[in-house]
């Protein structure tokens, strides 16, 4: 008798089945190829009249299972997964989604402990969403990149697996492309959210964000904010000299200001300019929410469907 590596054994006389191994106990990948060798006997005619018809049967089930969709999401512009692609290649090389019946998830904290992004784009933020079961796949960031990067702006993006070695991701606008990337084993959890409440929440433009970071770079690589019941105030000081800028409530770029109590507190200045550098043009505005002394939570809207990006810095502090 030969042992085939699938579950199928034959005797040496070519055509006779013995003991076949019910298809549902198989991998998808093996389920493929017993199919596929048992479909070429049946176009050899090679069955006996007395062979298991029930084999027939779990072959057809097979059929339908190799076919069956893991995993697929699909958006009709590229910025949403240009963002989130940036946003995560900022803190780690690797990283492990989460796809349920409610939506996409990821959650992942860099080396230094420093730095979270939480990401979650329930179902109804994607033009097409299909989960067969709760599946997790994991893959380098840099492949994420440089797919997601030969999209142009308009290219809807499907990424799609109905194994679990592999993604497939489909860019098209009339010019379709298919790549393939393979899937890696994941090397950890997800990182725990961190419970907090916060007394000071800001609505500002993305673009006045960035230019205050940028002003006060030049003198600091930290950056201390202030607010104050009418008033947000961005400072910075090292052995170079020292920047300070100020925002009232009513300044264009100020969308909303709510302080419970008055809030101080000091971040680097690289990791807040990185996340919002990242975000692109899928967000302008940002929503900032700290306390004295305690981690930023910066959110970033990815569409107007809920998908959005949550980013925990933690605090500089300094006795």
């Amino acid at each position: 008798m030969f042992a085939f590596p699938w579950g199928i054994s034959f005797s040496h006389q070519i055509g006779v089945l013995v003991e076949p191994t019910p298809f549902k106990r198989l991998g998808p990948s093996v389920r493929k190829k017993t199919l596929i060798f048992s479909m070429a006997k049946l176009n050899l005619g090679t069955f006996s009249k007395g062979d298991d018809q029930s084999l027939l049967c779990q072959m057809d089930e097979a059929t339908k299972a190799i076919h069956r969709t893991l995993f697929l999401a699909k958006t009709s512009s590229s910025q949403e997964w240009k963002a989130v692609a940036a946003a995560v290649k900022t803190l780690v090389e690797e990283a492990t989604f989460d796809a349920t019946n409610e939506g996409l998830t990821f959650r992942a904290m860099d080396p230094s402990h420093v730095a979270l992004v939480d990401l979650m784009m329930p179902n109804s933020s994607f033009e097409k969403y299909e989960v067969d079961k709760p599946f997790k796949f994991s893959l380098r960031v840099e492949d994420l990149v440089k797919l997601v990067g030969r999209s142009d702006t308009k290219d809807s993006v499907e990424i799609a697996t109905d194994e679990e070695e592999a993604i497939r991701v489909t860019l098209k606008n009339g010019y379709k492309r298919v790549f393939s990337v393979h899937l890696i084993e994941s090397t950890g959890g997800a990182a725990p959210l961190p419970k907090l409440e916060f007394d000071t929440k800001i609505t500002l433009t993305k673009s006045i964000f960035e230019k205050l970071l940028s002003d006060i770079s030049v003198v600091s690589d930290q950056v201390t904010i202030q607010a104050s019941k009418d008033k947000l105030s961005f400072s910075g000081k090292s052995d170079v000299g020292k920047a300070d800028i100020s925002l009232d409530r009513n300044d264009a770029d100020v969308l909303d200001l709510q302080v419970g109590a008055e809030s101080k507190a000091t971040y680097s200045i690289d990791y807040l300019m990185g996340i919002s550098k990242a975000m692109g043009g899928v967000s302008d505005t940002l929503l900032a929410e700290f306390s004295t002394k305690k981690p930023v939570r910066l959110e970033f809207k990815l569409n107007d469907q809920g998908a959005r990006i949550h980013y925990f810095l933690a605090p500089r502090v300094s006795d």
